[in-house]
């Protein structure tokens, strides 16, 4: 089942299930009016939705449109809760060695995580709006999962079953405001304004056998101003899976159903000591940092730039039939006006 939130001028956006191919919607008011209403009580209105589901790929339903990915909020325009996780650690081991600093072996058990904030979510073909390009705006391609209610101490295994859509996530960054706001010993702030996802959540179903072990393995694709930027697999170099980092947010408090968990940055190592760019053979990155940790790495100093105002990113996932999985996060970066 393939599912939407259209604009529609309150905070929470429209309902819609969306036909596979992404071509045609409709609106299910009757079972739910909203994203959250529907995982709030997915047992028993999920099936109702499935069935409706499987009816718009059938065929032709009264009511239904044409679905046009400008028209949506992301599939959650607010959530209760927005975690981002650091699941890829090779993309960690960059940061730590740009900055000649050891990183802990603990970070390979224990996974990272920070919490975001949910409440003004960007939509997928919206602008960034940004203050300045003095604060390194830089985005961050990854994946995202949405649970049902998911107990405290619960176990990945368990985890794993309270997953009930995934995702994909421009996680923006501001590069500059990162390290003093580490420095106080506090965690992200300001370095993380709000985040936009996918037009179109999917079940796990939808994935069939593109999703195991809790990874999504299939490439996700970046495009930067226009030129393929990254490639990486979601499901290669994963040291954590998805019950892994559910279980990490609830080792001591209860997540509510709604709550989307990401995967950090998708990084891959490409069987050399720090990846390669597309444009050089190998499978590029899903952010700006980690191109610029390589360069320092390599020639002392980054030479590649953070986004300007004007810059494009596109970020999407195709099936093996070449067909947009989650619809695409297209969006340009453009100063904010107030």
């Amino acid at each position: 089942m393939k599912l939407a939130s259209l604009k529609n001028n309150t905070r929470d956006g429209q309902l819609v299930v969306v036909s596979r191919d992404l071509s045609r919607c409709i609106a299910i008011d009757d079972i739910a009016k909203t994203m959250q209403q529907l995982l709030d009580n997915w047992a028993g209105l999920a099936p109702k939705a499935e069935q409706v589901s499987k009816a718009l790929n059938s065929g032709a339903l009264d009511g239904e449109m044409a679905f046009n990915a400008q028209q949506c909020e992301s599939p959650l325009p607010r959530a209760y809760q927005w975690a981002d996780g650091s699941a890829y650690v090779n993309h960690v081991e960059l940061v730590r060695k740009a900055r000649n600093s050891e990183m802990p072996p603990s970070f390979w058990t224990d996974p990272l995580m920070y919490q975001g904030g949910s409440d003004d979510f960007i939509g997928p073909r919206d602008d960034i709006e940004a203050i300045s390009t003095e604060h390194g705006i830089d985005f961050e391609g990854e994946v995202a999962i949405v649970t049902d209610d998911v107990p405290m101490a619960v176990s990945p295994e368990q985890a794993l079953k309270k997953i009930r859509l995934l995702m994909l996530v421009n996680d923006v960054s501001l590069r500059g405001l990162i390290p003093n706001e580490l420095a106080k010993g506090f965690g992200f702030f300001n370095a993380k304004p709000a985040s936009s996802f996918s037009p179109v959540a999917v079940t796990p179903d939808e994935l069939g056998d593109k999703w195991q072990d809790g990874r999504l393995h299939l490439p996700l694709l970046s495009t930067y101003n226009g030129q393929p930027f990254g490639k990486p697999n979601a499901g290669v170099d994963m040291t954590f899976h998805f019950g892994q980092l559910i279980a990490h947010a609830a080792k001591t408090r209860n997540l509510g159903a709604g709550a989307v968990i990401g995967s950090g940055t998708v990084s891959n190592k490409q069987g050399t000591e720090y990846g390669t760019a597309i444009t050089e053979g190998g499978v590029g990155y899903s952010c700006i940092a980690e191109i610029r940790m390589i360069e320092t790495i390599r020639d002392g100093k980054p030479s590649t730039a953070f986004m300007q105002f004007g810059d494009t990113i596109k970020m999407e996932m195709l099936d093996s039939d070449g067909q947009s999985i989650f619809g695409a996060i297209d969006q340009q970066v453009v100063q904010y006006k107030g």
